[in-house]
């Protein structure tokens, strides 16, 4: 079977936001879990993680590629920058994935990278800002661009029907199987 690295936020690790104390949906619910029947899915996912932005961030994941060996690594993140850091753009996050991935291009580990463009945030209880919603619906524009640029896989889970819950933010149950799907489909082009 394939490998996949599937590194992101809170929706990779798979939180369920209806807990109160940060629990995950069930394997058999959250996106990675739904594609462990095809492939073997590593699941780096972390509540609350940005794009990496400091070296000994960045030389961790390194690390995980070697050490995993992945034959695909997904790389999902940008709306804890936009939630996170007041007044920062689509453009801006785009820059930071781009400072994030150009290192990790060179890892001799064989992986190929597919960059996914997070589902565009809606109004809920963590989305009160117009501007969030704006700058998430422009990230998959800026991401696809850098993924051209770098010469790497591209996908926008924009259009991918994810449904999100009440904080404008996280997948529901549903929204996992959308989203499995979604990649299902683009790693289907990819193999």
């Amino acid at each position: 079977m394939k490998k996949l690295l599937c590194f992101g936020d809170s929706n990779t690790y798979g939180y369920d936001p209806r807990s109160y104390i940060g629990e995950r949906y069930p394997a058999d619910v959250r996106w990675t879990g739904l594609l462990g029947s095809s492939y073997t899915v590593v699941n780096a996912g972390q509540n609350g993680r940005g794009i990496p932005r400091r070296a000994a961030e960045t030389s961790a994941v390194r690390d995980l590629l070697e050490q995993e060996r992945p034959d695909v690594s997904l790389v999902m993140l940008g709306t804890n920058d936009l939630l996170q850091t007041p007044g920062i753009t689509a453009a801006d996050t785009a820059e930071r994935m781009e400072r994030f991935l150009r290192p990790l291009l060179d890892v001799p580990c064989g992986s190929r990278f597919l960059l996914i463009a997070p589902p565009p945030m809606v109004p809920g209880a963590w989305v009160t800002e117009l501007r969030l919603t704006e700058q998430s619906a422009l990230l998959g524009e800026c991401y696809r661009a850098l993924a051209q640029r770098l010469g790497i896989s591209f996908a926008d889970a924009g259009a991918w029907g994810v449904e999100l819950l009440f904080d404008g933010v996280h997948f529901s149950p549903a929204g996992h199987r959308a989203f499995a799907a979604g990649v299902a489909g683009a790693l289907a082009e990819l193999f």
